[in-house]
């Protein structure tokens, strides 16, 4: 694989003992390290940072140039066409699912079809909107095609269908092209949360008949706060944006206010130009090396398979064949899954994170809990108690080595073989396992 480099690849962590180990990330599903080349994007552009648009001076000409290229180079990362579609720059998928769903005009009466599988960032927004027919999981955890079909035939017929490209918890990935097309022939606007997806599989949206997609670029090697929503231009023509204020607008009195043209209208106040530029930068590195990438990514997802499948006691959770990314859910025998991770991290230099991932109506079907379960889980929440169900996910992404894996597989049949070490740890305030000899790590000079 011939994809560059990412910052931090050498970081040296303290472990249980006090020696420095080589920190092993396999947290990338959360958050992904900075690319080099992004960073360096980020950089050049520094001397010549400036307000976007309405400035006369070089820097702002200069700014509000790289700022509108970078609405460029997010809509080639997905195939969208310049004629039909627009990127509009949010924090994050989560704020771009919401504006969406303020946007499209939704009824209380509305359906939204959706699936169990989806992160909360593709199921509140629509919930605050409209009602949710959800398409139920296996016992693996997926669906089918012919699912969601006969959710989109039900009646009432859905005004939307909003879908996860990739669950950020097992690494599925479903059939995105069989789904859209069933939707695009009944007419249904196709919604697809591609957060786990952009960073791992090219898209191309008009191939797939998808109407309007959103992303993270945290998930994709440019951790500088931006994010993207691309969406067809005439859902964007009327109405008003989900935040008002300055660049929004044409004119405005205090009995009227005339609206901005897409993107402008749903960008008020001064954007983050340097995540829109470190997007677009990350966007031209992804579709430089997809065949590497990929490659990559398939021994990844061999040898995570591998190697969990050796260690005793341990359960996977989801699908164990088809199209996956390299991630992995599962628990210990026997070891609380917070208690497993923070093993992991103490005593080998392995991120990992441990709970529900954002999925909580998912990892209930994972891990199999029955109503009165969920309404449990749902008491101690509001109580303030931490001990909650879950599991612990591993995440890898083009940084991960197959040394890393491996690396993984040895400390799980180390931690399963050791039980009784597990004893030593601490629960503190906030919930978290802790072992008494091992402080928090604090760089130096922070």
């Amino acid at each position: 694989m011939t994809a560059g480099r990412l910052v931090g690849e050498d970081v040296q962590v303290p472990t249980r003992g006090g020696q420095l180990t080589r920190y092993v990330d396999l947290d990338a599903a959360a958050t992904s390290s900075a690319s080099v080349r992004v960073v360096q994007a980020v950089q050049d552009l520094l001397p010549w940072y400036s307000s976007v648009h309405r400035g006369a001076g070089a820097k702002s000409r200069y700014t509000s140039a790289r700022y509108e290229e970078a609405r460029e180079g997010v809509l080639r990362l997905v195939g969208a066409d310049p004629r039909s579609h627009v990127a509009v720059f949010t924090r994050n998928t989560t704020e771009a699912l919401n504006a969406l769903a303020f946007r499209l005009d939704l009824r209380p009466d509305d359906v939204v079809v959706t699936t169990a599988v989806e992160h909360h960032a593709n199921l509140l927004p629509w919930r605050r909107h409209a009602r949710l027919r959800v398409v139920d999981v296996d016992s693996r955890g997926t669906f089918t095609p012919e699912q969601v079909v006969t959710a989109l035939d039900r009646s009432p017929a859905p005004r939307v269908l909003a879908v996860s490209g990739a669950s950020n918890v097992t690494g599925w990935v479903p059939d995105l092209a069989a789904i859209a097309t069933a939707a695009r022939e009944r007419g249904v606007f196709v919604v697809v949360d591609a957060a786990q997806l952009a960073p791992h599989r090219p898209i191309d949206m008009t191939a797939l008949g998808v109407d309007a997609l959103a992303l993270s670029g945290h998930k994709m090697y440019a951790p500088f706060g931006s994010g993207a929503l691309v969406v067809p231009r005439h859902v964007l023509r009327h109405g008003e944006p989900l935040l008002a204020g300055g660049g929004a607008v044409r004119a405005v009195s205090f009995g009227d206010v005339v609206w901005a043209d897409a993107p402008d209208r749903d960008e008020a106040g001064s954007p983050n130009v340097l995540g829109a530029v470190a997007l677009a930068a990350a966007a031209d590195e992804l579709r430089s090396d997809w065949p590497g990438l990929l490659a990559h990514e398939r021994v990844l997802t061999e040898a995570l398979d591998a190697e969990l499948s050796t260690v005793p006691g341990l359960r996977r959770y989801g699908p164990s064949s088809g199209d996956r990314l390299p991630v992995a859910a599962f628990n210990l025998e026997g070891v609380p899954h917070g208690l497993l991770a923070a093993r992991l991290s103490a005593e080998y230099g392995i991120g990992v994170r441990s709970g529900c991932f954002c999925a909580h109506p998912y990892m209930a079907r994972l891990l199999d809990l029955t109503e009165k379960q969920v309404e449990r889980f749902h008491q101690d929440a509001r109580a303030g108690r931490r001990q909650l169900p879950g599991a612990v996910r591993a995440s890898a992404n083009r940084a991960t080595s197959i040394r890393d894996v491996i690396a993984l597989g040895e400390a799980l049949r180390a931690i399963a073989a050791t039980p009784e070490d597990g004893l030593r740890y601490r629960i503190d305030v906030h919930g978290d396992h802790v072992p008494p000899e091992v402080r928090d790590h604090v760089p130096a000079g922070a």
